[in-house]
């Protein structure tokens, strides 16, 4: 990720992890950008780590090898590794196209985070670019 492209997914981030900006200008594009990030979940509870990296886009590809990429979820994001529970709050369609996603997740752990998904259009459909994450106290 070029420092534009990180500068630029923390200005959107933010605000969606503060309860941020209006929902996306194209229902349309959300609806169908959620449905990777829903099934990634689903391939993650089966521990179908090939499928769920089937859903990441060629550049996470590139950054991660198919192991590199299952330690870096279970480490980095248990819950999202492990959830028992998601929604999508909140979606917003960026200028470039990008459609960004706040995903209430509830673990098997317990805890709760709110997720930031970064979905970029590759291959006619929705591919997973980024995730950034915060806890969630309470909310799910």
């Amino acid at each position: 990720m070029t420092l534009g492209r990180a500068v630029a997914l923390a200005l959107l981030v933010a605000p969606l992890l503060a309860g941020g900006p209006a929902p996306a200008q194209s229902d349309t594009d959300a609806k169908a950008a959620a449905e990777p990030v829903m099934k990634q979940l689903e391939a993650f509870r089966r521990d179908d780590y090939a499928a769920a990296y089937a859903f990441a886009s060629e550049q996470i590809q590139r950054m991660f090898d198919r192991p590199a990429f299952e330690r870096m979820v279970k480490g980095g994001y248990p819950e999202i590794a492990r959830s028992v529970f998601a929604l999508v709050a909140e979606s917003q369609v960026a200028p470039d196209g990008h459609v960004y996603l706040r995903v209430k997740v509830r673990g098997a752990n317990g805890n709760s985070i709110e997720a930031v998904y970064d979905m970029v259009r590759e291959g006619g459909g929705w591919r997973i670019n980024g995730v950034a994450a915060k806890p969630d106290p309470g909310v799910v």
